[in-house]
């Protein structure tokens, strides 16, 4: 095959790499693009494609990562991944790594970790790679990736939950959490929470936001069940489908365009966290994005005629 015939075979693994080390579709793309500059201009052809890309890739998201976290610290409320609603990337062999490794809540946990550790566990946990590729990757010996692996693995234990609710059963609770959502009732949404659920919005001081995180199940079904039925006043719609391999639903205004991301952490039978993306600059992948203080405007002209 010729080199470019190579990378687009390969393109749906580096983006998959790159994302779950940056947590960013956009620098995922823009470090993809890069390695096909850096292998169009690679002077002889690699005995291993998959070797070469996945390596440069990784090298490329992990100088990333370092300056995003730099700018990470001074971001305005709360930090949440880019939603992404289809990983590219297949593998049936390890589908369920694959899946969790995206979602919202293992995206976060990733945070804790070094760009190395991240990247190295990404490469050994996700995507298998033997421990001689990832050390090529990195630059460091196999066994100090070992070490890393084990350090990663560790901190990413620490922050798991015990009981993980499988498919069939997110999905179930999710349907339920919707049909309430629609409906405006409280006590249908309250029942579906955990006790101590989180409702946290990301918008990156761009858009309107929650001042604080609304904590507990009566306080989130209250804000929810007050808030959703105005959108549909509004025109607005509210589509329910997977977001970062997680139940979730993307809103938009009356012209289709995006409004936020939401996802939801289900455990235990319970909806645990409601993380909602309203940062504009977060959500142009998805289609054409909603003016949010426009709508936040139209909403509060809804809610004072009907009060």
């Amino acid at each position: 095959m010729s080199r470019v015939d190579d990378f687009e075979e390969l393109r749906p693994l580096l983006f998959s790499i790159a994302y779950r080390i940056l947590g960013s579709v956009s620098e995922a793309e823009d470090a993809v693009q890069e390695t096909w500059l850096r292998f169009d201009a690679a002077a002889a052809q690699p005995v291993s494609a998959k070797a070469y890309l996945s390596a440069a890739v990784t090298r490329i998201s992990i100088d990333v990562l370092r300056s995003a976290r730099v700018r990470r610290e001074a971001y305005v409320g709360p930090w949440f991944p880019e939603p992404l609603l289809s990983d590219p990337y297949q593998d049936p062999a390890r589908a369920a790594e694959l899946a969790d490794s995206v979602s919202m809540a293992a995206l976060l946990l990733l945070e804790r970790l070094s760009p190395l550790e991240r990247a190295v566990f990404v490469l050994r946990e996700v995507f298998a790679f033997g421990f001689d590729d990832i050390a090529a990757a990195v630059g460091r010996s196999e066994a100090a990736c070992r070490q890393l692996v084990v350090r990663a693995r560790r901190h990413m234990a620490e922050g798991r939950p015990r009981f993980a609710a499988d498919r069939q059963e997110r999905q179930e609770l999710a349907t339920r959490f919707f049909d309430a959502l629609t409906d405006g009732d409280v006590d249908a949404l309250s029942a579906l929470l955990a006790a101590d659920v989180q409702l946290v919005g990301d918008g990156g001081g761009k858009a309107p936001q929650l001042a604080n995180a609304v904590v507990g199940a009566d306080n989130v079904a209250r804000v929810l069940a007050a808030f959703f039925p105005l959108l549909r006043r509004i025109d607005a719609t509210c589509a329910p489908q997977e977001v970062n391999g997680q139940p979730g639903a993307v809103v938009r205004d009356r012209d289709g365009r995006v409004l936020h991301a939401m996802t939801l952490d289900v455990l235990d039978g319970q909806v645990q966290a409601v993380r909602v993306v309203i940062n504009p600059d977060k959500l142009g992948h998805l289609g054409p994005v909603a003016d949010a203080w426009a709508v936040t405007r139209e909403l509060q002209a809804v809610r004072r005629q009907r009060d």
